[in-house]
């Protein structure tokens, strides 16, 4: 975990790189397919990590798109045997593996509905990327850990490059991200330290609001599996609705709170859990807490601020006596239906 941990920036650039007129990484060609059909609808379907990467790409489409997007519930498709009209549809399958059955189910369904269909995976030749009407390929090269890392953050430099590219833009401003990676990574010994401080948590909330959600999300299920501390993640907004209650200066919160609406959205949260005298460290931006180096733009912040998560889950892991690299009962592939 440590070591794909720190390949990040160079998977990054790999990527970056691959990304162009026939490029490797399929990103044009995938973008040229949807600016021709031209869909209405955006669905993502996904699992686990995966699907906080499609959450982030949610926004995306939203935000940038102009688009309505939703995430798939594959049950519907899988165990009921739904059969949605999705002509005017475009639907992305994001997995790193490419090995989830479900997910190949929806690809399947998808495209027999009437769907444009995108795989968004890391192996070329999974079965996802063969039955989907284009694919991108992450060229993060073989990640072996459990718990991903590079193959989620390459997620979501994909699926910005991808989007990107459907509303013409360039995606030069993730030109810089690499080299950011590399200061931010070059922090674990701080990171370490601030392990300490939940080496003995038994519950831990994690939050975030706007494009910083989904590492929130990702945060939490880091923590799960590695070093198996209770983590729930909560949006901004949703944690005020009654989560709130939860908190005491004995459950720990990271709040994901980077520059921009986002981070402008969660000062009312802040200011409720100061309120209880909730033990929080925030993380992004330039404030108290782990402070990041300003990404190009808000909606690149979630590459930058998954990575210091990624290593606490780690250093909690190693802190507690277990090995991140062998959580219990896990495999890398979860094969679901």
């Amino acid at each position: 975990m440590a070591a794909e941990t720190a390949e990040q920036p160079d998977a990054w650039r790999r990527l970056l790189a691959g990304t162009g007129p026939d490029g490797a990484s399929g990103v044009d060609r995938a973008a040229a397919l949807v600016r021709e059909r031209s869909p209405r609808f955006v669905l993502l379907a996904a699992r686990g990590s995966s699907d906080h990467a499609a959450l982030y790409a949610k926004y995306l489409v939203e935000i940038r798109l102009g688009l309505p997007a939703g995430l798939v519930s594959p049950s519907t498709l899988t165990a009921y045997g739904a059969r949605p009209d999705l002509r005017d549809v475009l639907l992305i399958a994001v997995s790193q593996s490419g090995g989830s059955p479900d997910l190949l189910h929806c690809v399947r369904t998808a495209r027999e509905q009437g769907a444009l269909t995108v795989a968004v995976t890391n192996d070329a030749g999974s079965a996802p990327a063969a039955a989907a009407s284009a694919h991108v390929d992450l060229l993060a090269g073989p990640e072996r850990a459990v718990a991903a890392t590079k193959s989620y953050t390459a997620q979501l430099l994909a699926l910005y490059l991808l989007l990107e590219r459907v509303r013409g833009g360039t995606g030069a401003a993730t030109r810089a991200l690499p080299d950011l990676a590399d200061a931010v990574l070059a922090r674990d010994d701080e990171v370490r330290h601030l392990s300490a401080r939940y080496r003995f948590a038994e519950r831990l909330l994690t939050t975030g609001r706007g494009y910083s959600y989904p590492t929130a999300r990702e945060a939490a299920l880091k923590l799960m599996e590695t070093a198996y501390v209770s983590a729930q993640a909560f949006s901004g907004a949703d944690l005020l609705h009654g989560p709130l209650a939860l908190v005491d200066p004995l459950v720990p919160v990271l709040a994901v709170v980077s520059p921009g609406a986002g981070g402008d959205a969660m000062a009312p949260v802040l200011e409720s859990l100061t309120a209880r005298n909730a033990d929080v460290l925030r993380i992004g931006g330039d404030g108290p807490g782990f402070g990041l180096p300003a990404a190009p733009a808000e909606e690149l912040a979630p590459l930058l601020e998954i990575l210091p998560l990624q290593m606490l889950a780690r250093h909690v892991a190693v802190a507690r006596g277990g090995d991140p690299d062998a959580p219990r009962g896990l495999r890398k592939v979860t094969e679901t239906l």
